[in-house]
């Protein structure tokens, strides 16, 4: 089926995106998974190309268009040249809306050109040690001082971990409050008390850092509270439609990579002296993956067209999350078995895309914590 939500210009910002990749990611991907996170300079070369802070507005650095889309093409050629370690996705889908949404004219002049240029590196700090998709559970806390706060506690699993110069910290701000005493702090590279932790041994996505940091009598001022004192699940709750829809955008172009490689896989693998193509429970295998592609595809493209008109909501967000990435598992899966031994080694693609898409229904709200959220949505 031809895609149609992309237009000209849409097409040649993929071939700008396959341009910087040969360039700048691949021929240094192999090193990146070696030491287990990227160069600096690839974010520097990504911001200078323009792929950073595409929503942005011009005035800070930014490219100034809201329209998804360039961030869904984005996502599908990084997915298809496996390279998910410089995480341009989390930088600019998940933590941008944050600082162009909710931050103050002064912070916006503060951090969006670093952001924009790649010398800003940024993470968010919600998981902890003890909690996970239950906001109700985090320990994290931050005592008001008059002119500035006091941060105390950990997180975990935070991607960009180690090279991040900006970490938004999800914190509880009102003992009492539950998931509505929570706030937004921002906390800055080299402020005394924040500490890391080791970069976390992952079975997949080896380039990305991933790691823990600690918070010890942290001092963050007043200014990097970020959005509304004590309002930092309706943040969470608005900007998590755009995580999921980029990790299902990402998911679907996984799973259509994986079929298009194995298809040629079995065309050109003989067992028994014939293709494996000819055998028809090959055949069949490929046709259910590919019937399987085509109708996600068809509804993640509803999807993006719907989020770049304003129109997409959480319940719908939510099923192309956890549809598309378990769809995604399934299809890395039963194309490794076509591949056969060859499947289970390190340096074929189908063996990284396995490990690397492991996560997909874990992160940015498992596939039971989806479920819950459509199933509230028509039931209660």
């Amino acid at each position: 089926m031809k895609r149609q939500i992309f237009a000209p210009e849409h097409d040649a910002f993929r071939d700008t995106v396959r341009a910087f990749l040969d360039r700048e990611v691949l021929p240094h991907y192999a090193q990146w998974e070696k030491d287990g996170i990227v160069s600096r300079e690839a974010w520097r070369a990504a911001g200078k190309q323009g792929l950073l802070g595409l929503a942005v507005p011009e005035e800070y650095g930014g490219g100034g268009t809201p329209d998804f889309r360039y961030a869904a093409v984005l996502a599908e050629e990084f997915t298809r040249a496996g390279a998910p370690g410089l995480a341009l996705g989390l930088h600019n889908d998940i933590i941008g809306p944050y600082l162009t949404g909710l931050a103050t004219e002064e912070q916006r002049r503060r951090w969006l050109p670093g952001f924009c240029d790649g010398s800003l590196i940024t993470a968010i700090a919600m998981t902890e040690p003890g909690a996970g998709s239950d906001l109700q559970g985090i320990r994290t806390h931050a005592e008001d001082r008059g002119d500035h706060w006091v941060l105390n506690g950990s997180k975990t699993f935070i991607s960009n971990g180690i090279l991040a110069d900006l970490v938004i910290v999800v914190a509880r701000t009102t003992p009492e409050g539950g998931a509505h005493g929570l706030s937004l702090l921002v906390v800055e590279r080299g402020t005394a008390g924040f500490e890391r932790g080791r970069n976390l041994d992952k079975i997949g996505q080896k380039a990305q850092d991933t790691a823990e940091l600690f918070f010890h009598d942290v001092r963050v001022p007043k200014e990097n509270l970020l959005g509304e004192l004590n309002g930092a699940f309706l943040h969470l709750m608005t900007n998590l439609a755009q995580e999921r829809l980029s990790i299902a955008v990402s998911a679907i172009a996984a799973a259509e990579h994986l079929l298009e490689i194995t298809t040629e896989y079995v065309k050109e693998r003989e067992a028994f002296g014939r293709p494996l193509a000819t055998k028809q429970h090959i055949r069949f295998e490929v046709a259910e993956m590919a019937t399987e592609c085509a109708v996600t595809r068809t509804f993640l493209d509803r999807c993006i067209e719907d989020h770049s008109n304003g129109e997409l909501d959480a319940v719908h967000a939510s099923m192309a999350k956890w549809w598309a990435t378990e769809l995604q598992k399934r299809v890395a899966d039963r194309c490794l078995q076509l591949h056969g031994g060859y499947g289970y080694m390190s340096e074929y693609p189908v063996a990284r895309a396995f490990t690397d898409g492991r996560i997909q229904t874990i992160y940015g709200g498992t596939t039971e914590i989806m479920k819950e959220i459509i199933g509230r949505s028509l039931l209660s």
